[in-house]
């Protein structure tokens, strides 16, 4: 995915200034405290759940719309098997749960929107290699759903916002190359210092999440340990930015994290109605 740095500026007009000092004034009035689900992390989320599925909504319509949904019925019906079983033991409002293969077998990848919005891309497909193995990535992706990760990284980036109009005007009447220059600086900061682990936090927070919801809907959670080593061997040799630096966990912290966790998550796949684990076959 490519990845766009927005550059701060101190060219900020009065009417973006006066609707964000009054989201944040009045956010305890329009939000409310928000748990993520089974890790017990406490949220700060500026948006109301219709807003995060109204924006869910339309941000996959307009990724339907520019990319090719997939014919494969076999494809199909075992992405919408799949993330329907674990949708159904998710900690979810009733959403309109909607999974979409999409056509490209260079893209080994997914995503999630609000709302219960999922892309599985074709390209991910052989790296699952079983339903178990699919199931790792959809059950990571509800459990982005679940936990609000999207109103979360909308507020995170509002709360970035703010804090650059404050050290703008605090940087009011000074010299404009100087100006400039901190605020550039102070950019750089917000994107490796605050926003870029957050992310990162939500990635492994998904991992988590998703690792017992697998369980939940009777995949053996182990089967996630061996999807992330089938993900290590097939991007490897292509170019990754240093795991500081980048939205996501590295593939070794991925795995080690899970390993930890599987003590959590076995007891629910014992106690779970086992589901199939069938190879993902064209």
């Amino acid at each position: 995915m490519i990845r766009k740095t927005a550059k701060l500026t101190t060219r900020l007009s009065f009417k973006p200034l006066i609707l964000v000092l009054l989201l944040v004034i009045t956010g305890p009035l329009i939000t409310s405290c928000y748990t993520a689900p089974v890790t017990g992390r406490s949220q700060l989320i500026l948006l109301s759940p219709s807003q995060e599925n109204e924006m869910g909504i339309t941000a996959f319509k307009e990724v339907l719309q520019t990319s090719t949904i997939s014919n494969n019925q076999s494809y199909n019906e075992t992405v919408s098997r799949v993330g329907n079983r674990i949708a159904r033991v998710a900690d979810t409002p009733n959403y309109e749960w909607d999974f979409k293969v999409i056509e490209d077998d260079e893209q080994i990848n997914a995503f999630a929107l609000p709302g219960g919005k999922v892309g599985v891309y074709t390209g991910i497909l052989p790296v699952a290699k079983t339903e178990a193995g699919l199931a790792t990535v959809m059950a990571h992706e509800v459990g982005h759903v679940a936990a609000r990760h999207g109103g979360e990284r909308v507020s995170s980036s509002m709360l970035a916002q703010l804090g650059a109009i404050g050290l703008s005007a605090a940087l009011g009447g000074g010299d404009p190359y100087v100006t400039e220059a901190v605020m550039q600086a102070y950019g750089l900061g917000a994107n490796v210092g605050v926003l870029l682990p957050f992310s990162r936090g939500q990635e492994s927070e998904a991992d988590r999440i998703g690792l017992i919801y697998m369980a939940r809907a009777g995949y053996d959670p182990r089967e996630a340990v061996a999807f992330w080593q089938r993900m290590d061997e097939a991007v490897r040799g292509q170019p990754q930015p240093p795991e500081f630096l980048s939205t996501h966990p590295g593939y070794g912290t991925r795995v080690r994290n899970l390993q930890m966790w599987l003590p959590e998550a076995i007891p629910y796949y014992e106690n779970s109605q086992k589901a199939p684990n069938n190879p993902i076959s064209k």
